[in-house]
């Protein structure tokens, strides 16, 4: 198999079919073996229903259906997992990505890059929404050094030795671009325009944007300190017992020399001291524990963070071999 398509759905009855026929199209030009896999991610409406029905048609499609919502990054991980060609493209199910790019991506792939990541250019979305993606797409780009103008689409194309070796959980799928840069993966993205939803409600809103900041700092961790943390928890540990080590022998000066009532005039900043000196200990015993965490990661028990409930494929008879 040469290429995959993932696409999650949530409630995109609507959107389904028409995204099916173009997707068709689209991947029948290139002229190599495909597949689609869709993943229903416990969608409440007819979307489980219709992509039963594609599946039954087309053997070229897979169709998964996830017990209830696990959310897009769980989804994507199913999918991935599932896929069995060389190169997997990713994309939204809400029309909002046109399949009509996919060559494009699939060129940059065959020029030798790992990963290729769309842009969304001249975006529609409102203030509201794209002022506060422009700002944590530069912190992104500042945090993980990938100098990427849009880590939100999902519009991307990788190849699959590079998601084999980065690990999906929470809200992770929009920062595989940094993940992987840490394995040495080349990287690059194409303009893709942005076109309005074909129907339905979007799922994304503006409280989104303030977990992405916390994901932004997980992923600056990630990149700097990820192999060895003990790096960096024991540097702020050792900082914090060095100014503790200072103020105690100031203070200590003082009650031999000037014999002044520390207890007494220096009380608080006693008590800071011993706070700040137990919790550089904290940091440094933090430190050990992200190192043996960091080893133990190397030899990963296989548990996956979605679970499936059907799996929707129509198998091709085999051949019957004459004597």
């Amino acid at each position: 198999m040469r290429y995959s398509v993932v696409v999650p759905f949530h409630n995109e009855e609507e959107n389904l079919p028409p995204l099916y026929r173009r997707l068709t199209t689209a991947m029948e030009s290139l002229a190599a073996d495909y597949e689609l896999v869709f993943v229903d991610d416990g969608s409440t409406d007819r979307t489980q229903v219709i992509m039963r029905e594609i599946c039954a048609l087309d053997p070229r499609v897979t169709g998964l259906r996830l017990r209830r919502n696990f959310g897009q990054t769980a989804a994507l991980a199913a999918g991935f997992d599932r896929a069995a060609g060389e190169v997997i493209v990713a994309m939204d199910g809400d029309l909002q990505h046109r399949p009509e790019d996919i060559p494009r991506f699939v060129a940059e792939i065959d020029r030798g890059y790992d990963i290729v990541s769309g842009w969304r250019q001249n975006r529609r979305d409102g203030f509201r929404r794209t002022f506060p993606s422009k700002i944590a797409n530069q912190l992104m780009a500042r945090a993980s050094g990938v100098a990427l103008h849009d880590f939100g689409t999902t519009f991307k194309a990788y190849r699959r030795e590079v998601l084999e070796r980065v690990p999906l959980y929470g809200q992770m799928h929009r920062f595989i671009p940094a993940m992987a840069s840490l394995e040495g993966a080349l990287i690059t993205e194409v303009p893709i325009e942005d076109v309005p939803r074909g129907s339905g409600r979007s799922h994304y809103g503006l409280g989104r944007t303030f977990r992405v900041l916390f994901d932004i700092l997980t992923v600056r961790f990630l990149v700097r300190h990820f192999a060895r943390p003990l790096y960096f928890f024991g540097s702020v540990g050792l900082v914090m017992i060095g100014a503790a080590l200072l103020i105690a022998g100031w203070l200590l000066a003082k009650k031999l020399f000037l014999r002044e009532d520390i207890f007494l005039r220096h009380g608080v900043l006693l008590l800071f001291c011993a706070v700040t000196f137990l919790g550089g200990m904290q940091f440094l015993g933090l430190g050990f524990l992200g190192d043996l965490f960091a080893r133990l990661y190397y030899a990963p028990q296989e548990r996956a963070i979605y679970n499936i409930a059907r799996v929707y494929r129509t198998e091709l008879p085999r051949e019957v071999k004459k004597p």
